[in-house]
């Protein structure tokens, strides 16, 4: 089994490849495109914002152009821009990734009048295939089947909401331009149809510049099976099997693999992928298609014999590795041979699945904050396992020192294994996201192992709507004392013998100097959900095993040595535990052990088999400040403060300012990483406004205020701060 593609020998007497191509695109697959392109020895261009200016893809291309500032609008999405680019570096053709213009038809037309080749389909199918309600119309009458529904251009939301009860509830409310479940809606019931389509309309109108909705009905517990399909401009057509897809949130993919479990499983699963893969092959004979595109099945998990058509993808699938890995097809190189004019030379019967593949895609995000999307620097990078022996893929543009911004999709990275059979390959995913490192930003990794490591999963019992019905019980990790006793060991050290710290081995002084007896050092850490823990620390961390005691607790035996380059082994009691760890440096720009002279880091990350987390270390101000805003708010009362979870845009406010609103009730919704998140009122009271709409906000930045009805405090309220205050202040001094 080769888990690797082998370039195929260019055919003699056939058109040659491109000189130059450009790759307009940004992220992980455009680094993926520069690494074929380089394989195949074409001089590779890449496009950038000034977002991207230190990005991985603009180091590892020959040439780079600054195409405009970071908003997508103004720079990938800027077909002017792209074709100015291709002049000025001599670009012959453009490949387009996927998302931004990939499935444009007025940059494909663009390119055309300037005399550059579009790595891609033609108009015809971009034009047909890129319209969801065109593309649906149009392959019924080539016997390919769909889901029932209403698919008329032009509908308005009276029409729409007319229409919804011939096509029944539950429905799917589904933007007819763009793709990535981006503008999707579950509507369960008449009355919610209104409100779901307004939402609907404006994250359509905003992703794709086009408001046009459909409907569709939603076929209960379904799959979401796609096949990859290869046509060349000599009336070729072949397809590469299939890839199940039905792992998604929010109708994102987060999850996929090759093959299907569900067809694997069947006495009739190969005579169903022949079915499915001709049904492909039909719909992309239809629109004259060229080039790889991936033609999308609804399939009934209680009736899988039955599929309906949903899209066509006209470009390449963010999930293409896993069909690579078990075909050992490079999908992007037959993208540009195809497009100099070359044949297949791949035919149907030549097609093997080797093996099976799994892949996951690491998102910048929070999943216990219902998946947030989140930003950061990336402090500390380690994402590929050195005993992956070819059979771990990671497709990343992830470097150390990288800004992940609001601006663009959290998507960060894609983690693709392969084993002989499904469990292995689950397996061998579960140790790579294990060994996955990415300090400095959230990420979904610990998810991720939990969501492939689940019952229903590993049996392959998957449908679309899995993973919102097993989150409330998968159990995430916390902070706990070994974390705070390797922060409080880590801090201890650097003061004790200061920033140089040794890569490996125990830490020793080669001078035998020695310390007399003095009290235990108090290290006070600021934890994630903003509280306080104390560690107390009694000998000197550099000579090996010292005291310590977690808020006061019973005296415990612990020690701290580094293994390898920001890795430190904790021993606590008796038991070890690995982490990657980075200090940070407020405003130093510096994550290096070396640091800065003054030696003790502002914060220190640390990771863990795919868990992380952040613990900040205090000084009396920083401390002091915490417990008095723990002091200000009852136990377990709620922030009457909104604020915005990153940076974005207000796109709607839905209430007035002075209104009486209601605990849960939607107030602002602000756009953030090509996703809406909606902040509702975390008490009842009177709504106080900030912001308006169209207002660019920044992390964190309160967007509105709940004024509760008054409510008497007891006599002693007072009092009991004073003291609670007091207590703290005075703790404050002995921790120092």
């Amino acid at each position: 089994m080769t888990t690797t593609s082998t370039p195929l020998q260019q055919p003699q007497g056939t058109t040659p490849l491109f000189g130059t191509v450009l790759v307009a695109n940004r992220g992980e697959i455009a680094c993926r495109v520069h690494r074929t392109l380089r394989a195949l020895g074409i001089r590779s261009v890449a496009v950038y914002s000034d977002a991207d200016a230190g990005a991985r893809h603009v180091r590892e291309a020959d040439v780079a152009v600054r195409i405009g500032p970071a908003a997508a609008a103004e720079s990938y999405l800027k077909i002017e821009a792209i074709i100015q680019a291709c002049r000025d570096t001599g670009a012959d053709a453009v490949h387009p990734g996927y998302g931004f213009l990939s499935e444009n038809v007025d940059f494909a037309r663009a390119l055309d009048a300037a005399g550059i080749t579009f790595i891609g389909p033609g108009v015809e199918s971009l034009n047909v295939m890129g319209d969801k309600i065109r593309s649906k119309n149009h392959v019924t009458g080539y016997g390919v089947p769909v889901v029932p529904g209403i698919a008329e251009p032009g509908m308005t939301d009276a029409q729409l909401i007319e229409a919804a009860a011939g096509v029944g509830f539950p429905l799917l409310i589904k933007p007819s331009a763009g793709g990535g479940g981006k503008g999707m809606h579950i509507v369960e019931r008449p009355e919610d149809l209104e409100a779901t389509l307004a939402t609907a309309r404006r994250v359509a109108a905003s992703a794709f510049g086009d408001d046009t909705l459909f409907l569709e009905r939603l076929v209960l517990t379904p799959r979401h099976i796609e096949v990859q399909v290869l046509a060349d401009n000599h009336g070729n057509v072949i397809h590469l099997g299939e890839r199940e897809c039905s792992l998604q949130r929010r109708h994102q993919k987060v999850i996929e693999e090759a093959p299907s479990p569900l067809l694997e499983s069947l006495p009739d699963g190969a005579g169903i992928r022949a079915r499915l893969g001709e049904a492909a092959c039909q719909a992309a004979r239809s629109v004259n298609y060229s080039g790889a595109g991936t033609v999308e099945f609804l399939v009934s998990d209680n009736a899988p014999d039955e599929f309906f058509f949903m899209e066509m993808n006209t470009r390449l699938q963010v999930e293409h590795p896993v069909t690579e890995m078990v075909t050992g097809v490079d999908l992007v190189e037959w993208q540009v041979r195809i497009a100099a004019g070359e044949m297949l030379t791949v035919q149907q019967a030549d097609v093997v699945l080797t093996g099976h593949s799994v892949e996951a895609r690491v998102y910048a995000e929070v999943p216990e904050r219902n998946f947030m999307p989140s930003a950061g620097t990336v402090v500390l990078l380690d994402e590929v396992p050195g005993d992956a022996d070819g059979k771990v893929r990671v497709d990343s543009a992830l470097v150390e020192g990288l800004v992940i911004s609001s601006s663009y999709d959290p998507m960060i990275s894609k983690v693709i294994a392969w084993g002989r059979d499904r469990t292995e390959a689950l397996d061998t995913l579960d140790g790579a996201l294990a060994g996955y490192t990415a300090l400095g930003i959230d990420t979904n990794v610990e998810y991720l192992r939990l969501l492939i490591n689940d019952a229903d999963v590993r049996a392959g019992r998957l449908d679309t709507g899995l993973i919102e019905r097993k989150m409330p019980d998968f159990s995430f990790r916390r902070t706990g004392d070994f974390e705070l006793v390797a922060a409080a060991l880590y801090t201890v050290a650097m003061e004790q013998q200061g920033p140089q710290l040794p890569v490996a081995g125990p830490w020793n002084r080669r001078d035998g100097w020695r310390l007399g007896v003095r009290p235990p050092r108090r290290i006070s850490l600021g934890l994630p959900d903003g509280g306080v823990a104390t560690v107390a620390v009694s000998g000197q961390v550099a000579l090996g095993t010292v005291t310590v005691t977690v808020d006061g607790g019973p005296q415990r035996k612990a020690s701290l040595r580094f293994s390898r380059r920001h890795h430190a082994e904790l021993t606590l009691d008796g038991e070890a535990r690995e982490y990657a760890l980075a200090p940070v440096y407020w405003g130093a720009g510096n994550p290096d052990q070396s640091g800065p002279a003054a030696g003790v880091p502002q914060e220190l990350l640390f990771g863990n088999e795919g868990w992380s987390c952040r613990l900040e270390v205090l000084t009396r101000e920083t401390r002091l400040a915490r417990v008095l805003a723990a002091v200000e708010r009852e136990e377990g009362a709620a922030d009457p403060a909104v604020r915005s979870p990153m940076p974005g845009t207000v796109v709607s406010v839905s209430v007035r300012n002075g209104d009486t609103v209601e605990a849960g009730q939607v107030l602002v919704s602000v756009e953030a990483m090509k996703m809406e998140h909606q902040l509702v009122a975390p008490l009842d009271g009177t709504v106080h406004l900030t912001v308006t709409s169209g207002d660019l906000v920044k992390a964190d930045q309160v967007l509105a205020t709940i004024h509760p009805a008054a409510v008497a405090a007891p006599p002693s309220a007072d009092k009991a701060a004073e003291d609670t205050i007091e207590e703290a202040v005075i703790a404050m001094g002995a921790a120092d």
